[in-house]
């Protein structure tokens, strides 16, 4: 399953992020880096899915979700030094 989730990474005091999603509280996470927020956030969204599946709710229609292989749209963060 290919889900597109919104998510937001504040950054801390002491480092890192933590990860929310303002479609779906039940997500959180944190990571040190964006990459490793990025993997926990799967992580994350996987319970979530679950705890979804058990309560019996459907995700926000917000979010697409796509079943097929296929083209994928991506959208990342990315740090660029500018001269």
């Amino acid at each position: 399953m290919i889900a597109r989730i919104p998510l937001v990474l504040e950054p801390q005091p002491e480092g890192g992020y933590t990860v929310t999603s303002t479609l779906l509280p039940e997500l959180i996470t944190e990571g040190a880096t964006i990459s490793e927020c990025l993997s926990n956030a799967e992580d994350a969204f996987a319970v979530v899915l679950e705890i979804y599946e058990d309560e019996r709710r459907p995700l926000p229609p917000e979010i697409p979700v796509d079943d097929e292989v296929g083209a994928v749209s991506v959208e990342a963060v990315v740090t660029v030094s500018v001269p």
